[in-house]
């Protein structure tokens, strides 16, 4: 059962976990060897706990959910200067962009979304340097390295993506 990843410094580092039982048979203690590129790694674990203690330090999410209020705000605003039926769901600095005139809250109303507009959509944002994420049921987010700048830019490029669509 993977229990998430943490990322400092660019190095990735992962944690699973599972029943008793099943972690028993992992070496030391059972004869499965599991290993990964940075298992174990005291740099990368170092990383990892410097950028913990940065982000407890530093706070910056109310920061990051303005900034992320302000762009997706300016999505769905460009989305209807040019009559996209478009819905966001977001929470914090994470957002998911549907292309539909419904809300979507599951899989099924996820998958009701015109995929020919997201296609155009990604590959457009893509051409113009900007990523978001490439199938139309992941997430995207913002970081504490989005700028206020970043952001003018992704919607002045989302403009110019929504007025080809």
């Amino acid at each position: 059962t993977c229990l998430g990843k943490i990322v400092g410094g660019g190095l990735p580092i992962g944690v699973f976990g599972g029943r008793k039982e099943i972690m028993r048979l992992l070496a030391p203690e059972g004869p499965v060897y599991q290993a990964g590129t940075l298992s174990g790694n005291p740099i990368a674990v170092a990383a990892g706990i410097t950028t913990l203690k940065i982000l407890k330090q530093n706070n910056p999410y109310k920061d990051l959910n303005i900034k992320t209020k302000a762009l997706t705000d300016g999505i769905k605003l460009h989305a209807k200067e040019y009559a996209i039926g478009l819905r966001i769901n977001s929470l914090n600095s994470l957002f998911s962009i549907f292309f539909t005139n419904k809300d979507v809250t599951d899989y099924k109303t996820a998958e009701m979304q015109n995929l020919n507009l997201f296609n155009k959509f990604f590959h457009s944002l893509l051409k113009s340097g900007i990523y978001v994420s490439p199938s139309r049921f992941e997430a995207n987010f913002l970081s504490v390295a989005h700028t206020d700048i970043d952001i003018k830019k992704t919607l002045t490029i989302i403009d110019k993506a929504f007025k080809l669509l």
